[in-house]
């Protein structure tokens, strides 16, 4: 994968960023991007500090997603808070994984995390579809490290 600040260009930003705001008008799920060079411990274990800086757990039904992303040690991880996790399946994330990774085996690192946030949506429903009152609670702005 390529270095962080030229993994995706500008368009390529804001059709992730319209991918967030499409997904997000089927659930009340907020879906966050983050993305780094290098993730410096175990990926995972920096999504979740990512995702406690970026403060995705204070969403009123704590149901933040983080798809996280460290470039140069080519690894990506999906992370939901608790809301979600307390209601789906343990391999609830297994088909956006794997939607992305077909993308990124290929280069297509921007079509792989639209289609990932497209998918995330698209899960996140079932179990926490949109309503009426609904508020955008986190930024749809691509965070970088």
């Amino acid at each position: 994968m390529p270095k962080a600040h030229v993994f995706l260009s500008e368009s390529d930003e804001k059709e992730i960023i319209n991918a967030i705001q499409k997904a997000e008008l089927n659930t009340s799920g907020e879906i966050r991007i983050h993305i780094e060079e290098k993730a410096n411990k175990d990926p995972y274990e920096r999504a979740l500090d990512v995702f406690n800086e970026l403060k995705m757990h204070q969403t009123e039904q704590r149901n933040g997603v983080l798809i996280y992303v460290a470039t140069e040690d080519q690894k990506f991880v999906i992370c939901g808070d608790e809301g979600i996790n307390n209601v789906v399946a343990d391999d609830f994330w297994d088909s956006t994984r794997d939607v992305i990774a077909e993308h990124f085996k290929k280069g297509n690192f921007k079509n792989g995390i639209v289609a990932g946030i497209l998918s995330a949506g698209i899960q996140l429903k079932q179990f926490f579809p949109w309503q009426t009152d609904d508020e955008n609670e986190l930024s749809n702005e691509i965070s970088k490290g």
